[in-house]
């Protein structure tokens, strides 16, 4: 047996955190003698230490290491790939926000005396039944400074959709501070929260995706929730700027299975995350994208790009056709695939006002 001190320093955790430890039940010693109280640990107990001293330098939540450590090593092998993905992904979010505000901070409000191009967005939306639904439940719309696209689901599926894209678009005629902006489409996510439950009428299988962009000038402020995409084309190249709230994307990212066998996966639909009509409080991916000249944006459904390869949406994107000729051919595509979904698209570009 092992003092507290010996235990302690083999492990590298402090006798102050076995303590806790022992309190919170995730590393109770092996005998306490009852006349003192001291701990005393078995040799056969290092690992596990060892194990909760790695977590807690990883960042993990007590909670969630109490949850893995009593795993078998290759289901938390699992947990610990998974957990660091999510951070991964958490800590892009805040990437973003940091360059933007040093970006924001470091420029002189009094101008610098140099002619900036102004931009504007040229922008067209179009939603389609597709081939094979019997009605479209999904929600396209755009505006001089709102690009949405919803997807809904369930019984209440369109009331739903139009619910959560009515609720934002209160954005397209309102002045942005820029410096707000990111609080700004938060807020009015909680709004369309409240219109989508409304909408579903109690249905607690209804809901739907929402992806939006909000145009303040010079920049772009994206809000996404759910599995509808948001794409950029910029230089000839086709960037996906949405991470998808789905079951297969969560195995992809924990290397649970590959982009390829993703596209056949029986639960390919299953959302993680989205509005929807039970009350439950979907935490959005909230970022912000400065605008270049030139840049060409796409809003769609999965109606869109789960049956048009990514090679052909950028080929389409890439076409000198006006945003309105775009979009047409893009539901075109799909429903020239077979059209098996709604098909909803939003193609904005960037332009010198």
């Amino acid at each position: 047996m092992l003092t507290i001190g010996a235990f302690a320093k083999a492990c590298r955790l402090s006798p102050k955190a076995l303590r806790l430890y022992d309190e919170l039940g995730l590393l109770r010693p092996a005998r306490v003698d009852p006349d003192t109280g001291y701990r005393y640990y078995a040799v056969a107990q290092l690992e596990r230490a060892r194990l909760v001293a790695w977590l807690r330098r990883l960042g993990m939540p007590l909670a969630e290491i109490r949850r893995t450590v009593a795993l078998d090593p290759a289901a938390a092998a699992r947990e610990i790939r998974a957990y660091w993905a999510r951070v991964e992904a958490e800590t892009a979010v805040r990437r973003d926000l940091a360059a933007f505000l040093v970006d924001h901070l470091m420029t002189d409000p009094r101008g610098s005396g140099e002619d900036t191009a102004m931009l504007e967005l040229r922008y067209s939306a179009h939603s389609d039944t597709g081939r094979v639904r019997p009605a479209n439940q999904d929600t396209a719309y755009a505006g001089t400074r709102l690009l949405a696209v919803a997807d809904g689901f369930g019984p209440a599926g369109a009331p739903a959709s139009g619910a959560a894209v009515e609720a934002l678009r209160f954005l397209d005629t309102d002045e942005i501070p820029v410096g707000g902006v990111l609080n700004l489409l938060e807020d009015a996510v909680r709004g369309a929260e409240q219109a989508v439950r409304d909408a579903a009428a109690g249905s607690e299988d209804a809901g739907t995706t929402l992806t939006a962009l909000l145009w303040t000038g010079s920049r772009l402020a994206l809000v996404h929730i759910g599995d509808s995409r948001a794409y950029l084309l910029r230089d000839g190249e086709l960037f996906r700027i949405t991470h998808d709230h789905t079951m297969v994307q969560s195995m992809i990212d924990e290397g649970r299975l590959t982009v390829e066998e993703a596209v056949s996966h029986p639960q390919r639909a299953l959302l993680l995350k989205a509005l929807t009509g039970d009350g439950t409080h979907a935490v959005p991916d909230l970022r912000l994208h400065d605008a270049h000249p030139g840049d060409r944006y796409l809003l769609c459904s999965d109606g869109l790009y789960g049956v048009v390869a990514e090679d052909r949406i950028r080929e389409l994107l890439a076409s000198p056709a006006s945003p309105d000729e775009t979009v047409a051919a893009l539901v075109a595509a799909a429903n020239e695939a077979g059209g098996p979904d709604n098909v909803s698209g939003v193609v904005a570009d960037v332009v010198p006002a």
